[in-house]
């Protein structure tokens, strides 16, 4: 028999009780919707997509993908922004998408130290971030999708360090050290370089992503150093052709095996790099995935609006989810490319027509 509390009637306890349910199926609902629960309830909203720059053929490529990627999947997707490598944009652009609603952002933070303010405000909002590329250095973000920097550059150290046999003078092109790939990629340079060939000298020449503080300081080395034999370029998409050009003006730029040779390796995979190994004009270059950064920024921010959370360890894509301090990561793969793979059609580059 139902018992009921001393002066209330069961008419009153069935209207507490129904209260109650209600309560309680509020709070399941919004808890459902957190984007910290283990799965979600296929939410969506508008997702604001930054990109990073349009001075860089990598990232023009990434705008391709990310432009082909919103049509195929139906992203409910706000106009595409522009921040051209400044933050004072970005910051300018990402309060826009708030304005306008956005429920998640995509953004490639150029300055991964500068961004942590509006991150921090973002999070407040409870609107997720998909980082891509960069790694900010601080402030919540719900995936960071790149690939381990910290490879390109041992990569490029021991390819370099091999095909000249521990001995000789290289310049590395550095990219931005205000950005965790620059830092990533020159820490890891230098530290294979310092442990695997201390016979091999290292110029570091900081460029911050700029492709004509590149070339002129390339000029002025190897105006001091004429003996020049290997060069590391941490970005393709800027370096390349400039590079290219003051070798060629130069007569410096000889085929591989020939005396004179500068070794070259880059990083990027762009079409340009792939064609210039082709030709025998640059050795190697580490294929940067601007097809899976797209790909899977917009995944995440999908997942991210469905209220899933990320798992570490492998995945279905070749890569590996990571917990970081202010969020996890997808290191995605990242091969090496050189005359003896360029034709692969694995390569992001090699499909980009079947793309664009």
């Amino acid at each position: 028999m139902l018992r009921h509390p001393v002066g209330r009637s069961p008419r009153t306890v069935l209207r507490t009780s129904a209260a109650a349910c209600a309560a309680l199926l509020a709070v399941t609902a919004l808890a459902g919707c957190n984007r910290d629960s283990e799965s979600g309830d296929g939410g969506g909203g508008k997702v604001g997509i930054d990109l990073p720059r349009s001075d860089s053929d990598f990232w023009n490529s990434y705008q391709q993908y990310i432009e082909s990627g919103v049509k195929d999947e139906e992203i409910d997707a706000l106009s595409l922004t522009n921040s051209q490598n400044d933050i004072g944009k970005l910051v300018s652009n990402v309060q826009a998408f708030t304005d306008q609603g956005a429920k998640a952002v995509v953004m490639a933070p150029q300055d991964t130290g500068a961004i942590a303010e509006t991150l921090a405000e973002l999070n407040d909002k409870d609107i997720p971030v998909v980082s891509v590329d960069t790694r900010p250095d601080k402030g919540d973000v719900y995936m960071v999708v790149r690939a381990d920097n910290r490879a390109y550059g041992r990569q490029a150290c021991e390819y370099l360090g091999e095909q000249l046999g521990g001995k000789g003078k290289v310049a590395e092109f550095q990219g931005d050290l205000s950005s965790i790939n620059g830092r990533d990629r020159s820490e890891a340079f230098k530290s294979c370089m310092d442990e695997k060939f201390p016979g091999i000298k290292v110029f570091e020449l900081a460029t911050e992503w700029k492709g004509e503080v590149a070339s002129a300081k390339l000029q002025s080395t190897l105006a001091a150093h004429p003996d020049l034999n290997g060069i590391y370029m941490q970005a393709g998409g800027v370096f390349l052709q400039p590079t290219l050009a003051l070798l060629e003006q130069k007569k410096l730029l000889k085929p591989a095996g020939e005396k004179g040779h500068i070794t070259i390796i880059s990083n990027d995979g762009i079409p340009e790099e792939l064609d210039a190994i082709r030709e025998g004009k640059i050795d190697a270059t580490v294929s940067q995935p601007a097809d899976l950064y797209a790909k899977y920024a917009l995944y995440y921010a999908k997942e991210a609006l469905a209220g899933k959370t990320p798992k570490e360890g492998p995945t279905d894509h070749d890569s590996n989810i990571i917990k970081i301090p202010n969020g996890y990561e997808d290191q995605l793969p990242a091969p090496l490319v050189t005359k003896e793979n360029v034709d692969d059609k694995a390569l992001w580059a090699n499909q980009l027509e079947k793309k664009s």
